[in-house]
């Protein structure tokens, strides 16, 4: 097993296959473990690079996660592109992890060669992501699949990283704090958003929202007409086409 130090915390890293590096991001409440079913769909391609934020899978444990959650996630990013010393690393993020890579390529573009922004909500959080947010986890703790994948991707912990979880975002949502370190216009490398249009997690207004990030940033869509949460899970094959033609 890999790691590397970040603020005297150890965190977990994977690597796999051969090419151009790419690395994956996970959601919240996830980790690493969660791309684990797709690798056989790009690591005939590239070199695969999977991390666990701090608090999360492999990685040492925190006693809080900040609300600038996000933010905070792509400095773990940034430093593990120091670590491996690669740069021009094309970043896929899924559902909390998109934000983590277009923030990550805010902050450090030289580092970053593309990104794949999956199955997230945008540029702000929904009046009633909050209300929302709590009520999907307390169902989700009741329901048997959605507890196990918790354990599979946590272990024996995972309650308590979902509670601290739920905490921050609800905390992001009622103060409003900005999602981004730098204005979407300001990002220098090429953006692809990706979704479903059944996914039921996401804002019901997903690909008006893409449309408008593409005209602040260049950006590439591509929506899904069926599919849940997130489409890189839900459209696994179509979005694996999808996005390595767009790394290509």
């Amino acid at each position: 097993m890999s790691y590397f130090y970040y603020q005297s915390k150890k965190i977990y890293y994977s690597e796999t296959g051969n090419g151009k590096p790419v690395l994956f991001l996970h959601g919240n409440t996830a980790s690493s473990r969660m791309f684990e079913p797709l690798l056989p769909l790009y690591e005939d391609t590239y070199h695969i690079i999977l991390i666990d934020f701090l608090g999360h899978g492999n990685s040492d444990r925190l006693e809080d996660f900040p609300p600038e959650l996000w933010m905070e996630e792509a400095e773990q990013t940034i430093a593990l592109l120091e670590h491996l010393k690669l740069d021009r690393v094309n970043l896929v993020g899924t559902s909390g992890g998109a934000w983590v890579a277009v923030n990550a390529a805010l902050k450090r573009p030289d580092l970053v060669g593309r990104v794949v922004a999956d199955s997230f909500d945008g540029r702000t959080l929904a009046g009633d992501f909050s209300a929302n947010l709590i009520k999907e986890r307390a169902n989700a703790k009741k329901d048997a699949m959605a507890v196990e994948y918790y354990r599979w991707c946590q272990g024996e912990d995972w309650e308590r990283i979902v509670d601290m979880d739920t905490r921050a975002l609800t905390q992001c949502a009622e103060k409003k704090l900005p999602l981004f370190s730098k204005p979407l216009t300001s990002l220098q490398v090429p953006l692809l958003l990706m979704g479903s249009e059944g996914d039921e997690m996401t804002r019901e207004d997903l690909q008006a929202e893409y449309c408008v990030i593409a005209g602040e940033t260049g950006a590439e869509i591509c929506v899904f007409p069926e599919g849940g949460h997130p489409a890189i899970y839900s459209n696994a094959e179509q979005a694996a086409i999808t996005i390595r033609r767009f790394l290509e």
